[in-house]
């Protein structure tokens, strides 16, 4: 069968964040900065695909793909760590200094992918300054703009309304982590992978390492946002928006429910060996 079970799934999530913990920090930073990369030629190619067609739906469905080769490549994501490694730390695995440290390092890395191709992508599209802005490059600088100043305009509710995208944003991209592990082959990980970052791509919620590309590409662009509108309205509420997602919307859930339940059946079972042979003769019974 091609398909895991959701313990199973639970299980995998915690082996990974123990795989993710013995990384070195080299490793750790060198995947990062693909990763972050990578989500940056994601959102050029959607943005593209939107320019083209006048549909922001096209550009949302094609999103996905640079999820996807993160997810193919095991690259290291800052956004899926923060559902992968508290589950690991739930269950004992790890320490709080540990997966602090190796969340940093990952937003780091990312933070330095997004930076990367940023400033490739500004000297690509404008060949070096000598050419005006294209459509892909104006929309770049319209959604720098809108992703911190109009935040900034509304003030504190301009920040817990960055900070609730992220969340939401959130709880989709670390459910593709989740569904990606539902499948043992590429195709069934790649479109179990799609279906929830399509969800939030589509619906504009707020990714950090997405905006770790955006938000500086617009403001090498011209946008009028500065260093500060990028932190302070934007990146800072939006890590922690993701943050409070993965943790809270599928760590968590997905620990207690499938994975903590599983072992407590486990220990009953270890202490009272006569309950499993109990379970199994009704199973036998009810099928016979």
């Amino acid at each position: 069968m091609d398909y895991n079970k959701p313990t199973q799934i639970a299980a995998s999530m915690i082996q990974a964040g123990v795989d993710k913990l013995m990384l070195a920090s080299r490793d750790l930073l060198i995947r990062g900065v693909l990763s972050g990369a990578i989500l940056g030629f994601g959102t050029t190619l959607a943005l593209t695909a939107t320019t083209q067609t006048g549909l922001a739906i096209v550009g949302a469905a094609l999103f996905p793909a640079c999820f996807i080769i993160i997810v193919l490549m095991g690259l290291e994501l800052v956004t899926g760590s923060f559902a992968v490694l508290p589950m690991a730390y739930m269950d004992k695995k790890t320490d709080a200094l540990s997966v602090l440290k190796n969340l940093l390092l990952v937003f780091i890395g990312n933070l330095l992918g997004g930076l990367l191709y940023a400033f490739l992508f500004c000297l690509s599209t404008t060949q070096f300054g000598h050419e005006e802005k294209n459509a892909v490059a104006l929309l770049i600088v319209k959604l720098a703009e809108t992703k911190t100043l109009t935040y900034a305009s509304y003030g504190f509710d301009g920040l817990f309304s960055a900070f609730t995208k992220g969340v939401l944003c959130n709880w989709m991209v670390t459910t593709g982590i989740v569904l990606g592990m539902s499948s043992t082959s590429s195709t069934g990980k790649i479109v179990a992978s799609w279906l929830p970052i399509f969800i939030f791509f589509g619906q504009g919620f707020e990714h950090a390492v997405v905006n770790m590309f955006l938000i500086p590409a617009g403001i090498i662009l011209g946008a009028n946002v500065s260093f500060a509108d990028w932190w302070l309205f934007n990146q800072l509420p939006v890590t922690f928006g993701n943050f409070i997602g993965g943790i809270l919307f599928t760590a968590l859930p997905l620990y207690y429910s499938f994975h903590k339940k599983t072992k407590q059946t486990s220990d009953i079972e270890k202490r009272y060996p006569s309950s499993k042979r109990i379970q199994t003769e009704v199973k036998e019974e009810q099928f016979s």
